[in-house]
C-alpha cells in the first residue's frame, strides 16, 4: 500500500522556521537558536520539483517552548495549509521537544497534506551538521506523502508523530516509537512508507490558537508532569493541585503503579476537576489495570485515565488538548450546572478519544 504521490508540476512546500540546534550557532559559552529560516534553508540542496517557501515564526532553543509559542505553530501551519497551492509544510525545530509540538499539531491535524518535523544534532555550519540532509528529506516527504497526518523525518527515517520520542541525546538517530513499527525510509532520493499511522479524528482548531494569534491575552490551562518512585508521596501531585493545575500527568511504574496514597490524592484531584492521566516511566509497552495497591486498578476506580503507550510530554499534550477543547465545550454548556455535570464526563471520553488507546483489563493477570 502506498500514500506516495507522483509529482508532475513544481511543489511549493512551507518552511516554518522555530530555532533549535538546526538554527543554532555558538555564543561563546555553548550554542543557541539565532539563525532564520533561509539560512538554515542556505545549506540545503533542495530536492527537484520542490519550491520551499520560508516563514521565520520564533527562533529559541526548543527547551524554552511553550504552550503558548506550539498554539502559535499549530495556527501558522493551519494558515499555511489554508492556500490550497501548498503541497506541504516542513516544521523545522529543535529535538528537545519535538515530540511534543508534532503531538499538538497531529491531534487537530485533518488535512490530507503532511506537515513534517525535522532538525538537527549538530549545529548549523559545523562541518558535520545534519541539518541540511534532514531538510532535504523533509522536503522530499512534505512534497510527496498524503494521509499520514503529522511526521517526523530525521536520519532517514520517517516516523509518526504519534508515539515517537528523544531516545538519544546526541546520536544522529534520536527519535524512535519504541512500542510501534517505523512509517517509512528515505535513500537515494526515494520515499519508501511502510505503513499507515493509525489516528484518532482530528480535533478542530483550538479558539485559544486563534486568540493567540490575533494578539488576545489567553490564559492556558496549567498541567504539570509528577514522578513516582521509591519513597515517592503524593507532595509533589498535591502541590500542582494547589498551584492550579487543571491537568496532571502522573508518571507511575511498570504498568502505571503507585501507592494507595497517590490513588487518594488522585480521587481528592479529581473531585475537583483536574483531569489526571496515567503513564510510565518504562521505555516501552502499554499502561494496564494489572495491579492494586496503589496500582492502575486503583488509580482508574479513582478518576485516572491510562495513556496506552504515550509517554509523559505526549501525554500531557494530550491531556492540554482536551482541557483547551473542553473549555469550548463549556461555554457551549445551557447552564453552569450542566457544564459541572456534564464536562468533565465528556472530558475524561475525549482524553481517552485522543489517547487512541482505551483502558483496558488483561483477559488474565500475569503469574505471581
Amino acid at each position: 500500500m502506498t500514500y506516495l504521490t507522483s509529482p508532475t508540476a513544481p511543489r511549493r512546500v512551507v518552511v516554518i522556521s522555530t530555532g533549535g540546534t538546526i538554527a543554532s550557532r555558538w555564543q561563546g559559552a555553548g550554542y543557541a537558536a539565532d539563525a532564520g529560516g533561509d539560512e538554515v534553508l542556505a545549506g540545503v540542496a533542495v530536492p527537484d520539483g520542490v519550491i520551499p517557501e520560508v516563514v521565520d515564526l520564533f527562533n529559541v532553543n526548543s527547551s524554552r517552548m511553550t504552550s503558548a509559542r506550539q498554539l502559535a505553530l499549530l495556527h501558522a501551519v493551519h494558515e499555511a495549509l489554508a492556500d490550497p497551492e501548498v503541497a506541504g509544510v516542513v516544521v523545522t525545530h529543535g529535538t528537545d521537544t519535538l515530540e511534543e509540538s508534532a503531538f499538538l499539531l497531529d491531534l487537530h491535524h485533518a488535512d490530507p497534506r503532511p506537515v513534517v518535523f525535522t532538525g538537527a544534532q549538530r549545529p548549523l555550519g559545523s562541518a558535520d551538521s545534519d541539518g541540511p540532509g534532514n531538510v532535504y528529506d523533509a522536503l522530499q516527504v512534505a512534497a510527496r506523502v498524503r494521509d499520514l497526518g503529522v511526521l517526523v523525518a530525521f536520519d532517514g527515517i520517517v516516523h509518526a508523530a504519534r508515539g515517537t520520542v528523544k531516545t538519544q541525546t546526541l546520536a544522529a538517530h534520536p527519535f524512535a516509537d519504541p512500542s510501534a513499527r517505523l512509517v517509512g525510509r528515505l535513500g537515494f532520493h526515494r520515499v519508501d512508507i511502510a505503513r499507515r499511522p493509525e489516528r484518532p479524528r482530528p480535533l478542530p482548531l483550538p479558539s485559544a490558537a486563534r486568540a493567540l494569534a490575533a494578539g488576545e491575552p489567553v490564559e492556558l490551562p496549567r498541567v504539570d508532569i509528577v514522578t513516582h518512585h521509591s519513597d515517592a508521596d503524593p507532595l509533589l501531585l498535591d502541590a500542582a493541585v494547589a498551584a492550579g493545575a487543571r491537568g496532571i500527568v502522573l508518571v507511575a511504574t511498570g504498568t502505571g503503579n503507585a501507592t494507595p496514597q497517590f490513588a487518594e490524592s488522585v480521587a481528592a484531584a479529581v473531585t475537583r476537576g483536574v483531569l489526571v492521566a496515567v503513564t510510565t516511566r518504562v521505555y516501552a509497552g502499554p499502561v494496564a489495570e494489572v495491579y492494586t495497591g496503589g496500582g492502575a486498578v486503583d488509580l482508574v476506580a479513582a478518576g485516572a485515565v491510562l495513556t496506552g503507550t504515550l509517554r509523559a510530554g505526549q501525554a500531557r499534550i494530550a491531556v492540554l488538548a482536551t482541557l483547551l477543547a473542553d473549555a469550548e465545550g463549556v461555554a457551549e454548556a445551557e447552564s453552569v450546572a450542566d457544564a459541572a455535570g456534564v464536562v468533565p464526563e465528556r472530558r475524561s471520553a475525549l482524553l481517552r478519544h485522543l489517547l487512541g488507546a482505551p483502558e483496558s483489563r488483561p483477559e488474565s493477570a500475569p503469574a505471581a
